[in-house]
């Protein structure tokens, strides 16, 4: 996930931030997770320097309003980032990176995670650093470090010297004394020396593995349990090591960690080192494991263990996160992967936690292809674009993937179980319907189904759910897979452990992984180099396009547009990428996006670009003033070759999504049946229109839009369980925008889920929002005062005023019906405060003290009179 996209949102005008990483502050004992961000700003006179920002974050890091700004660090010549020993731990290749960053002022020290984001990070906080932009900080390791600019050319500290490699007979009982470690073989294939020619040698490598590779089958322990927010009370032994051969691999999923408002609006949770610990206990005594990465996102957590003697050959780590939740941000549903090459085999494991109730099987199919489409992992090439799931040579999915069974009553399905006809049951089981139907998982496997449903149980016992709500038995919890030269072995569910309403399920495989022969590798890479050295001379490259000029037609607000074009290449091998033109940040407009935007082309080669056009809140209020247009010219830069250019052209629909409330207010008829020209000059008319006195046609009280969703909330969904907290569906989101901006609301057919959705979509679209930004600072220093709260928001403009209080009413109806929609005052706080109270455009991002600030005032008006 690109978390620089969260920072520059918070960034003034002039700034930009070049990439971000992910850490762990430490200081004494404590640890505290900070995002770390590279911006650069321009100097009045012309110039530009650096700064390190530092921010608090949630989990989710996708926009402005996940983090808060912590420290500003300026990259002047006293700034000096050096790479640490931690005290009393041993180093091994592959554990995650501590540096100390240090300044005249101050001195912290941060642990990155091991990967290519974290060199790339590294190697570009190194250019930063004056006089520093031909440093390549990046040692034999793989692990990048600016040293002081000062000392270049004397004699390295020790503390900076190449780390020798510890020998296997060092690295001791890891697991057991919780101590972190992967692979001390991983600096080889991760060593950044991506020239044209070392792209070539990997390219004909790949296409020549079986030459020098082998098959050797390892065991793969797979295990996926949903703990109901419950802590371990268990010995995990009996899931994950009673009765099996010691595995080679583990690879084990948790859903729903914890289900604590603080786990899901923040990320913080003990439960993640309780089950760490839990599970580290359980592993098989027979063997030494090394923790590689533990990955997690709110209650969705994987951990990936190898035995001790596998650590050398693990590499190329990367873990990622995507949440499906509320308005596509929320972790509460979504999916966590560790990818890894072990050997010479490329493995992605994921595991996901996808939308619940039986009805919803649309909405699970939809959750499954976002985890599919936005899972992206960094390649350590960073000229190649990133790896996507379906990119590796062994997929295994596991975990709560919800699906049920249909059409069946409760008593019919128990029935079937108690007489173990678990074929007849399976046939009504919505995965297998739904696999059937290609709609998911196409080209997985999954293995027969011989254990009863793993859910739902009273807690603490193997008794069927007898709560009022009283659901009906299913096999929620399933691990699939999909590769080559996979067996399993088993697949099974564990009754004995009842700490949870669902039962653990385990499978185990022998997975031939492609070992490589070092004799066979050598001579290979030498016949590979011998036939390049005649190529050294070759022609510039030079490459034909399918196409040039690309037309984008009706564009739509949150609607993915999408046209492709083919770079077909001639006889001299090559980089291409998109690349910036003179006074611009970036390749291309903001609504665009070119996939892959850069790669690497063989002789006689060819590469499909998408170019993705999508139109959402940062983008849409300018299109629809006239302010931009869906105009834009491509650059296609050739490594020593010529630029090719690409036209961009077409029209944007406007919608209500990204128009202004008293722009809205004026516009007595659907959007969609106005002039451009009248949707222009109403997008830019000035905010305190109508309050100034100017005699205007005559406004509504508030914008219809907004009427027509609350209206329908409040007719069909006062007691929707879950309400503001479970997605809806993205086509029936569009249904809903085109029936608001046709104004055919009388078409509206969606779910109350998706209504709720689209309301809160609405909101967040606002440029200006409902509580206006010259407000912010008086209404966080009100917050606990409620006269004075009442007096900042009658200061308001008198479209805005009406809006807030029109939503206040609103959701004071949802808490009269509290017992059957579970909402209280503080998840629609949480919820709403984010929404109708931001920070000021172009200002900082504000810690989180002041955004509980912003959710105490709205949490006045939720429980007084308005």
């Amino acid at each position: 996930m690109d978390q620089s996209v969260a920072i520059q949102e918070t960034l003034a005008e002039g700034e930009y931030c070049v990439i971000a990483v992910q850490g762990v502050l430490c200081e004494g004992d404590s640890r505290q997770s900070r995002l770390l961000g590279l911006v650069r700003y321009r100097l009045e006179h012309g110039g530009q320097e650096h700064a390190l920002f530092l921010y608090t974050h949630r989990r989710m890091a996708i926009t402005g309003d996940d983090v808060s700004l912590d420290q500003i660090v300026p990259v002047s010549r006293d700034f000096t980032l050096e790479e640490v020993s931690p005290d009393g731990e041993f180093y091994i290749i592959g554990s995650d990176v501590t540096v100390q960053l240090d300044t005249a002022e101050l001195s912290l020290v941060f642990q990155l995670p091991f990967g290519s984001q974290t060199r790339m990070f590294l190697h570009e906080v190194a250019r930063a650093c004056p006089g520093g932009s031909n440093f390549d900080g990046l040692r034999p390791n793989g692990k990048g470090v600016p040293v002081d600019q000062s000392s270049r050319g004397q004699d390295k500290p020790e503390s900076l010297q190449p780390r020798q490699n510890k020998s296997r007979s060092e690295i001791t009982d890891m697991v057991r004394s919780s101590t972190i470690t992967v692979s001390d073989k991983a600096h080889i294939l991760s060593m950044q020396k991506f020239g044209l020619r070392d792209t070539i040698v990997k390219s004909h490598l790949l296409q020549k593995e079986e030459d020098y590779t082998y098959i050797q089958n390892f065991r793969f322990f797979v295990g996926t349990y949903n703990v109901n927010g419950q802590s371990p009370k268990e010995c995990l032994r009996l899931w994950l090591s009673n009765g099996i051969q010691a595995p080679d691999v583990y690879c084990v999923g948790f859903q729903e960690l914890d289900l604590s408002k603080e786990a899901f609006f923040f990320h913080d949770t003990p439960k993640e080192e309780e089950w760490f610990k839990a599970v580290s206990e359980g592993l098989h005594l027979d063997a030494k494991y090394a923790k590689v990465k533990l990955i997690r996102l709110v209650g969705i957590m994987l951990l990936l263990y190898v035995r001790q003697e596998h650590a050398a050959y693990i590499s190329e780590v990367e873990a990622e996160t995507v949440g499906t939740g509320i308005m596509g941000r929320m972790g509460n549903k979504g999916g966590v992967a560790i990818r890894f090459q072990f050997h010479n085999t490329s493995i992605c494991i994921v595991n996901s936690h996808l939308a619940a109730h039986i009805e919803e099987y649309e909405r699970r199919n939809q959750d499954y292809k976002d985890i599919c489409s936005r899972m992206q992992f960094c390649q350590p090439d960073p000229s190649l674009p990133p790896l996507t799931i379906s990119n590796h040579d062994v997929i295994l999915w596991l975990g709560d993937l919800n699906y049920r069974i249909e059409e069946l009553d409760v008593e019919k399905v128990k029935k079937l179980i108690e007489e173990k006809d678990f074929q007849t049951l399976y046939a009504y089981d919505q995965l297998k319907i739904q696999v059937a139907a290609k709609t998911v998982f196409e080209g997985f496997t999954e293995g027969e189904l011989t254990f009863q449903p793993t859910y739902k149980y009273d807690t603490g016992s193997d008794d069927w759910d007898t709560s009022e709500k009283c659901r009906a038995p299913a096999w929620c919890d399933r691990i699939l897979w999909k590769g080559k030269n996979i067996t399993q072995l088993s697949y099974q569910s564990h009754m004995a452990l009842k700490t949870s309403d669902h039962k653990p399920v385990s499978s185990v495989f022998d997975i031939g992984v492609r070992v490589i022969n070092d004799e066979l590798y050598r001579k290979t890479l030498e016949e590979i180099v011998r036939s390049l050295d005649k190529m050294e001379n070759a022609n510039i490259p030079s490459v034909s396009l399918s196409k040039r000029e690309f037309c984008f037609q009706n564009v739509k607000y949150m609607q993915l547009k999408v046209e492709s074009f083919t770079i077909h290449n001639g006889q001299v091998p090559c980089h291409f990428e998109f690349i910036n033109k003179p006074d611009e940040e970036s390749y291309c407009k903001q609504w665009l996006n070119a996939n892959p935007s850069r790669g690497f082309l063989l002789p006689d080669s060819d590469i499909e670009i998408d170019l993705e056009l999508f139109i959402n809140k940062t983008t849409a209020t300018k299109l629809n003033s006239g302010e931009d247009k869906i105009e834009d010219i491509l650059v296609l830069h050739l490594d020593r070759g010529k630029d090719y250019f690409l036209s961009v052209s077409g029209n944007y629909l406007p919608s209500c999504f990204g128009s202004p409330i008293h722009t809205l207010c004026y516009m007595r008829e659907p959007i969609l049946d106005l002039p451009l020209e009248t949707i222009s000059e109403l997008t830019l008319m000035p905010i305190w229109t109508g309050d100034d006195g100017s005699q205007l046609e005559s406004p509504m009280e508030i914008p219809k839009e907004l009427w027509m969703m609350v209206d329908y909330l409040y007719r069909n969904a006062v007691q929707q369980e879950d309400l503001f907290q479970q997605p809806g569906l993205r086509s029936e989101f569009e249904h809903i925008r085109d029936c608001l901006d046709t104004g055919m609301i009388d078409n509206l057919s969606a779910s109350n889920h998706s209504v709720a959705e689209a309301l809160l979509l609405f909101l967040e679209s606002l440029p200006e929002p409902v509580i206006c930004y010259s407000t912010y600072h008086n209404c966080l220093e009100c917050s606990g005062n409620y006269t004075a709260s009442k007096q900042v928001i009658s200061t308001l403009p008198t479209f805005h005023k009406n809006v807030f209080h029109y939503l206040m009413a609103f959701l004071q109806e949802l808490l009269k019906n509290s017992a059957k929609n579970h909402l209280d005052e503080n998840i629609l706080a949480s919820i709403f405060g984010s929404l109708l109270l931001r920070n000021p455009a172009g200002h900082q991002k504000l810690d989180m003290t002041e955004k509980k600030k912003a959710q105490e005032f709205i949490h006045q008006f939720l429980c007084n009179p308005l």
